[in-house]
């Protein structure tokens, strides 16, 4: 299939340090093209892919001085993939909500995977009013705050086999990856480590949103326990050292996680998850198996050394069943012959509601459009 990926233009393809979605197309479009399909990546000109890369800006946004205001860097971007649309079978949007309003005039079938919270202000009749366009969610949880529409498939994250690889040793201290701010606790953590008596290593981007919080919260907690180490953001490299050596990834969210990719890079080395019942954990985590799920903080205090008993293969191999890139490309190309089909059988139907040797009056099918036949 000749297939577009659609990519925030914040960080590149994959992202240097920190950034989700980004790392996510980037191993989707990979795959895709390891598994024989035609792939361009529309995103920052700093990204690394065997796809074709159409540089929509020439550096990932959130490294450039006064690129405050993304909006009309990735309106720019959709206006390039349209004039490409006949280059394509189907177009994969991850950029949320900017594209919604002039996809359903487009030929090309497209699709968009949301990545964020859907509970937010406005999003509802945003979603309502643009109720045709298929979506794609990545945990059955993420889409409960939105009303019926079209959607098309949950489809979970999914990483290279090896890119994490499996350590059956692990350690015996717990790590926390990924942000500092409110929603994710790295107090949680913080208390987990200091009750338990094991040692923290936190592995954390602060954005500028949260350097008061930083600031005013977490780093005095920090700086008041000798077991509890701060290292800052992360590569590829340092994360997979970092979780295969850790005895458990604590993820003590307070918030409606959509997916929690951090949770299946640890399975990825076999680490065990302990993690707050919020979000998407109980669609991610066996419990039992692959971490422990908990509700309170005497539970989650309790199950660090449970999880550090847990087998290691096993988790890995829940890994391999469930979370694997290949397994992620599969199931969006399903979908995507799906919709490919559906806009066939659409456009046959427009050809015969205008058959070209009709009546001298009737439409007939030019280039794409249809107009009157003299």
């Amino acid at each position: 299939m000749r297939i577009a990926q659609v990519s925030p233009l914040i960080e590149s393809c994959p992202p240097k340090l920190y950034g989700g979605t980004e790392r996510i197309v980037h191993f989707l479009t990979e795959e895709l093209v390891r598994q024989g399909h035609e792939v361009t990546l529309f995103a920052s000109g700093d990204s690394c892919t065997a796809a074709e890369l159409v540089s929509c800006v020439p550096k990932a946004l959130r490294l450039v001085d006064r690129a405050g205001d993304h909006l009309p860097h990735h309106l720019a971007m959709i206006e390039q993939v349209r004039r490409r649309l006949d280059d394509f079978d189907i177009i994969h949007f991850h950029i949320d909500l900017l594209q919604l309003p002039v996809v359903q005039g487009w030929d090309t079938p497209t699709v968009t995977t949301l990545h964020g919270r859907l509970d937010l202000p406005g999003l509802e009749d945003c979603y309502r009013a643009f109720a045709d366009v298929p979506l794609v969610s990545i945990s059955d949880k993420q889409r409960l705050p939105l009303p019926p529409i079209n959607w098309a498939a949950t489809i979970y994250h999914g990483l290279p086999a090896q890119l994490l690889p499996f350590n059956a040793e692990g350690g015996d201290y717990l790590v926390f990856l990924g942000r500092i701010s409110p929603e994710k606790r790295p107090d949680r953590a913080i208390e987990i480590a200091v009750r338990s008596g094991k040692s923290l290593k936190m592995a954390a981007k602060v954005d500028h949103a949260d350097r008061a919080y930083w600031e005013q919260h977490i780093r005095p907690m920090v700086e008041a326990h000798d077991n509890i180490e701060f290292i800052g953001e992360v590569d590829e490299a340092g994360k997979a050292e970092l979780v295969g050596n850790a005895g458990a990834l604590l993820f003590p969210i307070d918030w409606p996680e959509p997916f929690g990719l951090v949770m299946i890079e640890a399975m990825s080395c076999g680490t065990p998850v302990i993690a707050w019942r919020n979000g998407s954990v109980p669609e991610v985590i066996d419990d039992g198996i692959s971490g422990r799920i908990v509700d309170s903080m005497d539970a989650a205090v309790a199950a660090v050394d449970e999880v550090l008993a847990f087998s290691r293969a096993v988790i890995r191999s829940r890994f391999d069943a469930r979370f694997t890139a290949a397994r992620m490309a599969r199931d969006y190309t399903g979908i995507y012959q799906k919709l490919v089909d559906e806009g066939a059988r659409h456009r046959r139907a427009s050809v015969a509601e205008f058959p070209v040797d009709a009546a001298p009056t009737a439409a007939r099918l030019v280039s794409g459009t249809y107009e009157t036949a003299a």
